[in-house]
């Protein structure tokens, strides 16, 4: 039922979905109290398109390549949009550096920021066992010599038993794939260990695990050198779990190459192209540096990049806001707190003149020439079909009938183009393709929304009917005594 509620206060708010909705009742009305009037427009009007049938499937192909062009442009724009709008309970606050991008921070202020910043008795303190976590970044390449995408992988450097409970889309995995992270975070982390029924989750044939036997059970430790890869990143770099790589001349890190086997894979989706390792591996890292080197590495003071905690609600979010900034601690470099809605908005603004084109220009462009080519198409139909309107209107046919009668056939061509376009759209992308990938920020691909069908129908009818105004208003205009002088 929140679902629907849910759903239903979303579709609300869109213009678009509250107008395609009440043109589509007003037509099912009108279709209701008609009744065989309607059946007999139909009719007509079915087979004035089928007349020309190259001309009718053409002009319904173009519109339907617009429709899908559109419905493309459109779904990143949804879940841009959602992205970035801001959350009244449960929201995530991200926590940066204040006035540099990349954020980097010493690691000592992960603790406490973790926390939400506390420093007074009565503040308010973050679950840091389910409600918050940290992210260092670490990128390097398999291959140093070919330094190519195909070579290169990226890590999220966290707790990894901080992977189920907070990152996004995890919740919307099955059951199944969510307990199978959780016993790849234990097997990550040093000191947790998994029986051989869970091992197998991971290993099935135990080819690559080792265990030792513990109060007479096959046990299985964890090890901080183990990673989690997405799938089509672990094919680009041909490597499968269970095998090692070492990651070298890090784009982040300089000379600290690290040592680290796949320990599986993310499930198909969202995560494909991420690699998650667990923080202690880096950090170590950096602390072995200080001791073979005898000076710190230049990454030791700034490694920490994002904090990332959960609360409640807006005034939950404000005081831990005021209380991250209002630190004392937290002065070299300053730092600052925002929603996660927030943080994805001012990363989009290295995308804010593109995404404007799109919107502002693009769109409108398509939708166009989609009306161009509806115009184009019933304009060269009416004007072969003159004399037919002039028949018609001897009969009996008022003006207003035959301009209903060709409105018809291009609404009818195009809802019926743009619901197909939209609801193939819909199947092929998210069903075959699994998602439409664009590299923008964090996002690994975007699906086509359920209610893009509505999406479809309303911009081939809408635009069909805009198209089609003036050869409408043409035939309309017709006159019966031009047209038969002309025959005779």
């Amino acid at each position: 039922m929140k679902e629907f509620d849910d759903w239903l206060m979303r579709f609300l708010d869109e213009p678009l979905y509250v107008v395609g909705a009440g043109v589509g009742l007003f037509v099912l009305l009108l279709v209701i109290l008609s009744g065989r009037t309607f059946l007999f427009y139909f009719r007509f009007i079915f087979k004035s398109l089928s007349r020309n049938l190259l001309r009718s499937i053409l002009t319904g192909m173009a519109t339907a390549v617009f429709v899908l062009l559109v419905t493309m442009i459109w779904s990143v724009f949804d879940l841009l949009d959602r992205a970035t709008q801001s959350k009244s309970k449960d929201l995530k606050a991200i926590i940066t550096e204040r006035w540099q991008i990349p954020s980097q921070m010493p690691f000592g202020y992960a603790t406490s920021l973790q926390e939400g910043g506390p420093s007074e008795p009565g503040d308010y303190r973050v679950n840091t066992e389910i409600d918050s976590m940290t992210w260092q970044f670490y990128a390097g390449y398999l291959d140093p010599n070919h330094r190519t995408r195909e070579s290169l992988i990226f890590f999220f450097c966290m707790e990894p038993r901080k992977l189920t409970c907070m990152m996004d889309g995890i919740d919307e995995m099955s059951k199944e794939d969510r307990y199978k992270l959780d016993v790849a975070c234990k097997l990550m982390t040093p000191g947790q260990t998994v029986n051989e029924e869970d091992a197998r989750l991971i290993d099935p044939d135990l080819k690559y695990l080792r265990g030792q036997q513990v109060d007479g059970k096959l046990m299985f430790g964890g090890d901080k050198r183990y990673v989690i890869v997405g799938r089509e990143r672990l094919a680009s770099l041909n490597k499968r779990p269970g095998e090692w790589m070492k990651v070298m001349k890090s784009q982040s890190f300089k000379d600290i190459d690290l040592e680290c086997m796949v320990l599986t894979t993310f499930p198909d989706g969202r995560y494909n192209q991420n690699a998650i390792m667990n923080r202690d591996y880096i950090n170590s890292a950096l602390d072995d540096y200080e001791r073979s080197h005898g000076t710190k590495h230049a990454m030791s003071e700034k490694s920490l990049n994002l904090v990332w905690v959960r609360v409640p609600d807006m005034l939950a979010f404000q005081r831990v806001s005021d209380q991250v900034e209002n630190h004392g601690h937290f002065t070299t470099p300053a730092v600052k707190c925002e929603t996660a809605s927030s943080g994805v908005a001012s990363f989009l603004d290295a995308y804010r003149d593109l995404l404007w084109g799109a919107r502002w220009l693009l769109v409108p462009a398509i939708l166009a020439s989609m009306g161009l080519v509806i115009a184009c198409a019933i304009s060269i139909s009416v004007r072969e079909r003159r004399t037919e309107m002039a028949v018609l209107k001897v009969l009996g046919f008022s003006p207003g009938r035959i301009m209903v009668l060709v409105l018809g056939e291009a609404m009818l061509l195009g809802g019926f183009c743009g619901l197909v376009s939209s609801l193939g759209a819909w199947f092929l992308i998210n069903k075959y393709f699994g998602g439409v990938k664009v590299p923008v920020g964090f996002f690994g691909a975007f699906l086509i929304p359920n209610e893009a069908w509505l999406w479809g129908l309303t911009l081939g009818a809408g635009t069909a009917l805009a198209g089609s105004l003036l050869p409408a208003w043409s035939a309309r205009s017709v006159k019966v005594s031009e047209v038969f002088s002309k025959v005779a």
